[in-house]
């Protein structure tokens, strides 16, 4: 199983960046993925989460009408379009697989999935 995140970026309060997420080794549309991000001195926070397989998405409520998770199942490719950047959504971005197990899932943006495999983190620094 791999996740491979693209590179993240310096951007300015306001602006857009879009990070994708390939994945490979698995059958892509079997899970969901999900964005997950951790600032400095802070704890792990789930930002986005989609089920391949239906498109079905939820979102955290500070990043809600500001970042859009979609999917390019032909490519296997799971995207999260940040827009209107805010220098608090600073932090490393991490994207994650998803297994459906419905009795162990803890992650409310994910619902009724536990998060198995990680991949390494992007840095997303938004300036003022």
């Amino acid at each position: 199983v791999q996740l491979q995140a693209s590179r993240g970026g310096l951007v300015q309060a306001g602006g857009s960046l879009r990070l994708s997420c390939a994945a490979s080794g698995f059958t892509f549309d079997e899970y969901a993925i999900g964005w997950f991000r951790q600032a400095p001195g802070k704890e792990r926070e789930a930002v986005s989460c989609i089920s391949v397989s239906d498109g079905v998405a939820y979102s955290t409520d500070s990043v809600k009408g500001r970042f859009t998770i979609s999917r390019d199942n032909a490519k296997n490719t799971v995207y999260l379009e940040m827009n209107s950047l805010k220098p608090e959504d600073t932090a490393v971005y991490y994207c994650a697989r998803g297994v459906y197990r419905v009795v162990d899932s803890t992650t409310p943006v994910c619902p009724g999935y536990v998060m198995d495999y990680w991949g390494k983190g992007t840095q997303v620094t938004v300036s003022s």
